[in-house]
């Protein structure tokens, strides 16, 4: 009867430390919408800061949920987005986070992370060294199950002309909160597709730093 009983408190012990380590989403505070800098001087201020020069600073909850939800969140009711997307589909370029607290996927629906995994894999996704001081690199990976059946062609023109707009917005957005970005091309795509656990025809196309 002993034996059955510690064998008991070990299963229940186990299953309540799997729970606590297999679920931590991220629920962001709510975006800015109003005030802060004006469009056109958001424009004139932005840039890319020097690989040399990136910051280590860590930017605040509020200004990560700001900069995601300029890239891809909800501006009118249920279906507009920040950023154009073919036949009015939701947005079918996904934005993972790394993050010294492990990778996270932002999900528009519900302005929140949901955990992909705790590992810190900065350092290892950027052909560059200093990927790893930023506070979070932001990654682009296109989402192949939204396209159906369109040409794969075209669904990669739609992806890198949507990730084209989302840099912008977040370059924009980074100017007007005062904080740090750069757009990298030079990835580490089958890395980032193994940490991700991406799809096998699904690749990161880039990704943008941000630091403050």
């Amino acid at each position: 009867m002993p034996f059955l009983m510690r064998k008991l408190a070990v299963i229940l012990l186990s299953s309540l430390f799997s729970i606590s380590v297999c679920y931590a989403d991220i629920t962001l505070p709510a975006p800015q919408m109003k005030d802060g800098m004006s469009l056109f001087e958001a424009l004139k201020k932005r840039s890319s800061t020097p690989a040399g020069d990136f910051p280590v600073g860590q930017l605040s909850d509020d200004e990560l949920s700001t900069v995601l939800w300029a890239a891809s969140g909800l501006n009118r009711g249920k279906s507009g987005w920040t950023v154009p997307m073919v036949k009015g589909k939701a947005p079918y370029v996904r934005i993972y986070v790394a993050s010294q607290k492990g990778v996270f996927r932002y999900e528009w629906e519900g302005q929140y992370l949901r955990e992909i995994s705790n590992k810190d894999i900065r350092a290892d996704i950027g052909q560059q060294s200093f990927t790893r001081r930023a506070a979070y690199a932001l990654i682009f990976v296109p989402d192949s199950e939204a396209f159906g059946d369109m040409d794969a062609a075209k669904a990669n023109n739609f992806a890198n002309i949507a990730v084209g707009a989302m840099s912008q917005n977040i370059y924009l957005t980074a100017a007007a909160l005062k904080l740090s970005a750069r757009y990298i091309h030079s990835i580490k795509s089958d890395v980032i597709s193994d940490e991700l656990k991406l799809p096998e025809n699904s690749k990161a196309i880039g990704m943008i730093l941000l630091g403050k």
